[in-house]
């Protein structure tokens, strides 16, 4: 699942393409398929919403919940490659973008009534 924080007025426009851009990324670089889009937005009054220094309006969270079993290697390449093409597709500065990938252990998922490591017909790979 994917928590995108960001300020309503910027976001809020570009949320359907951020989210194709999001879901392309997942799909090339670590497998993810189409119809496995989680995507969450969490539109924010620019009052709510405190960033670093030197960010400006389009500051952008992105939250990314996997279960574990990925390679570093697949990590890096996914959070680098989603900092290129939100800039490319999107005009946002990698400066603008903050990423964080938090894994949990299969057990520790739940869906279609059971827990991760009982699925044995996922249509992608977790070890990449």
């Amino acid at each position: 699942m994917i928590v995108v924080y960001g300020i309503k007025e910027n976001l809020n426009p570009i949320k359907a393409k951020l989210s194709d851009v999001i879901q392309s990324c997942l799909n090339s670089e670590i497998g993810l398929p189409e119809d496995k889009r989680a995507h969450r937005f969490m539109l924010m009054a620019k009052e709510d919403f405190y960033y670093p220094d030197g960010r400006s309006n389009a500051y952008t969270v992105i939250e990314i919940n996997m279960m574990e079993g990925r390679t570093v290697e697949t990590k890096k390449a996914l959070i680098k490659s989603l900092f290129s093409t939100i800039e490319c597709e999107l005009g946002i500065s990698p400066i603008d973008v903050e990423i964080t990938i938090k894994e949990q252990p299969a057990h520790c998922w739940g869906f279609r009534g059971m827990t991760g490591d009982e699925a044995k017909d996922l249509k992608y790979q977790v070890n990449v």
